[in-house]
């Protein structure tokens, strides 16, 4: 992209009252962004509103800092090789599924070792592709439960080794465990796969939430990181639902592992299933209000799964590599039970997989106080059982 190509499309971008819809009715009528601004104030007329016109006619004060910043940001070099790019509406390289969402941004910066192909593409693209007929969304609560969070990254890594790249928006939780498990199907030492793509809410020159910066550098580094959001873009609350559009038409359908009934995961499944997509839900606990999104989304005719086989059998021609891959089980699960004694696998069978009180356990199992909390400690350094807020405690389900 060229500096004054740039400049026009940040122009754009800045100019007050010109949303992404009459962006479209410009660029439509009048070509590129440099020609809309070519354009005498009654010609901007027949398709802007006077005030719309008046700001398309003075340049935005802001535009000259951000497009230095900008133009700087895609002139460094990374370390480790991951590319920056700007993909524009008007070009060949825009993913084709968010053409087809009510609201495709103007711009998209991307930071990765990965790109968008079609169906057709040549063998002239990059090493690492990404496309969107290849992708699944997966996501959740940022408060997830120990078992959410571990479904999220165990079903992940299955898609993942399935053949499918996960996409999620780096957010604490559930994305930040999906983003890992995927990351996990990665073998040792091998390149050349489109792992997990993260759609951030803020600029690409932040990470938001600051405990995720070494995730979002493995995640370029297998990926993709993409914003809507021009550098410099802090993490305000409004920008999270809306970037919640892209996730979902960027992906063939979406996973949602846990979820309340307040979640934005849940604008994410409705954005999924307006735009005819398959939404897919994890049952949990009728006991817990991480579950209760998952269960609204299942009553309204969201896909309930128990396993990663279950969704890639939903989306015809991928299948799971064997059970073990699909399947969320940890493996480690099974080895540890043959460590665990007779009595600590009944004291597994009366917790059941609802979380349960300590005194509700006692009467389950009439063990003293003392000898409770041993082997509920032992259980839980074992992985097998978790520690919830409220002094409750949960099973995992590969116990």
């Amino acid at each position: 992209m060229e500096r004054g190509e740039l400049k026009a499309w940040l122009r754009l971008t800045l100019s007050p009252g010109i949303g992404n819809v009459t962006a479209r009715k410009l660029l439509v009528t009048f070509g590129l962004p440099q020609a809309i601004f070519e354009q005498p104030a009654s010609t901007l007329r027949q398709v802007a509103t006077p005030v719309q016109t008046q700001a398309l006619c003075a340049e935005p004060g802001s535009l000259s800092a951000l497009l230095e910043t900008t133009w700087d940001w895609l002139g460094q070099s990374e370390p480790d090789g991951c590319q920056r790019q700007i993909v524009t509406l008007g070009d060949a390289g825009y993913p084709q599924t968010l053409l087809d969402i009510d609201d495709p941004p103007l711009m998209l910066y991307l930071l990765g070792n990965a790109h968008f192909e079609d169906d057709n593409a040549s063998d002239a693209v990059a090493s690492w592709p990404i496309a969107s007929r290849r992708c699944l969304a997966v996501v959740g609560s940022r408060n997830p439960t120990p078992q959410g969070a571990r479904n999220a990254r165990q079903f992940a890594k299955a898609l993942v080794q399935s053949g499918l790249t996960v996409v999620s928006g780096l957010a604490l939780g559930v994305d930040g465990a999906a983003h890992e498990g995927a990351l996990e199907a990665l073998p040792e030492g091998a390149t050349g796969q489109a792992l997990t793509l993260a759609v951030i809410g803020t600029g690409l020159d932040r990470v938001y939430p600051k405990a995720h910066h070494g995730l979002a550098h493995r995640i370029a580094q297998h990926g993709l990181l993409m914003s809507e959001y021009p550098l410099g873009t802090p993490p305000l609350n409004a920008n999270f639902p809306k970037r919640n559009r892209l996730i979902a038409g960027l992906a063939r359908g979406t996973l949602v592992v846990e979820a309340a009934l307040q979640s934005g995961s849940l604008i994410t499944a409705r954005l999924t299933a307006d735009q005819g997509k398959d939404v897919f839900a994890i049952p949990g606990s009728i006991h817990s209000a991480q579950s209760r999104g998952c269960h609204a989304l299942i009553k309204q005719g969201a896909k309930l799964v128990e396993s990663a086989q279950d969704v890639l059998e939903e989306l015809q021609g991928y299948h799971a590599p064997s059970v073990a891959t699909a399947c969320p089980a940890d493996p480690g699960g099974p080895q540890m039970m043959e460590s665990t004694d007779n009595a600590d696998h009944m004291l597994l069978q009366a917790i059941g997989f609802d979380p349960v009180r300590l005194d509700a356990l006692q009467g389950r199992t009439q063990l003293n106080t003392a000898d409770l909390q041993a082997r509920l400690m032992t259980l839980e350094i074992n992985g097998l059982v978790a520690r919830l807020p409220g002094g409750l405690f949960q099973r995992l389900s590969d116990a």
